[in-house]
């Protein structure tokens, strides 16, 4: 059965309309696409490694709502899926919104979760068609890692500084 998405408006609004997966959006069509960001009391950031025939490279968990999900819910699922860790709800926040525009006017509204949980390296259980590996990161090992081209989220500084201040 194919995957549905919701469509959104640039603003963030449902429309009422579907989408299907692995379809191109139509212009003024956005789609709810999450980030998931865990970092622990040491400042380290868990990050995933994408399976090579999705791009194998280092990165935040993530991907779209489902039709039903609403962020918080689809932030919860994609680490449960990807990763097998259960986040604690109460101990995320939405970080940031933001759209990504597509070359055809649609695109994704982007919601950056952070959540401020301590998990066991050891308990993560990794989905291998889409992630081959896991590991702690530091905003400095991270920032290494944008200049060959891993990490390409425009907002970095802003989440480590962000973080640095819960220390």
């Amino acid at each position: 059965m194919a995957e549905l998405w919701d469509i959104y408006d640039a603003n963030g609004n449902k429309t009422g309309r579907l989408h299907k997966r692995g379809m191109p959006l139509q212009k003024g069509d956005f789609a709810l696409y999450v980030m998931v960001w865990v970092v622990n009391q040491k400042g380290e950031f868990l990050v995933t490694k994408r399976a090579p025939d999705r791009g194998d490279c280092w990165h935040t968990t993530g991907g779209c709502a489902i039709t039903g999900d609403d962020s918080l819910a689809a932030a919860l699922r994609e680490a449960r899926e990807e990763i097998g860790i259960v986040l604690d709800p109460e101990a995320g926040q939405l970080f940031k919104r933001y759209n990504i525009v597509n070359t055809n006017g649609g695109g994704a509204i982007a919601d950056v979760w952070l959540f401020v949980q301590e998990v066991d390296i050891s308990d993560v259980v990794l989905c291998p068609i889409e992630i081959a590996d896991a590991k702690w990161a530091n905003s400095e090992q991270i920032k290494s890692m944008t200049h060959d081209g891993s990490f390409n989220y425009p907002y970095l500084d802003e989440l480590f500084a962000y973080c640095d201040r819960l220390k």
